[in-house]
C-alpha cells in the first residue's frame, strides 16, 4: 500500500472512530496527516480532574492527564478551538488513541 493510501485509510479510520462522539465535530482534511476536530462544544465542561475546560489547550492538557493521549491545541495553528490529531502513527496506536479520546469526551460533565 502506498503512503498516500495508508494515510487516507488512517484518516478515514480516525474520522469513523470519532463520528458521533459528544462535542466533537470535524471537517475531513484533504492533505497532510492531521485531523483538527473542533472541541468548541466541550468548552465549559468539567474534566474528571474537576477542572473546567476553558480553551483547547485546557482540553489537550486534561486529555493528556486523564487518558495519556497527546494532542496539540488547534489554536497553535490558527484552528482553535480544536485539537490536532496526527494519524502518522500505527493503526493500533490510532485505534487506542481514538478509544481514549471518546472515553474522555464522554466523561466530561
Amino acid at each position: 500500500m502506498k503512503n498516500k493510501n495508508i494515510f487516507e485509510y488512517r484518516r478515514d479510520f480516525c474520522v469513523s472512530q470519532l463520528n458521533g462522539v459528544p462535542g466533537i465535530r470535524y471537517r475531513i482534511p484533504d492533505g497532510a496527516f492531521y485531523l483538527y476536530p473542533s472541541c468548541k462544544d466541550l468548552i465549559g465542561k468539567k474534566a474528571p480532574s474537576g477542572n473546567i475546560i476553558k480553551t483547547d489547550l485546557d482540553f489537550a492538557n486534561e486529555l493528556l492527564e486523564a487518558e495519556r493521549v497527546a494532542v496539540v491545541q488547534g489554536s497553535a495553528f490558527g484552528y482553535g478551538p480544536s485539537i490536532r490529531i496526527s494519524y502518522a502513527v500505527s493503526n493500533a496506536i490510532l485505534e487506542e488513541a481514538c478509544t481514549r479520546i471518546k472515553r474522555f469526551c464522554c466523561s466530561l460533565k
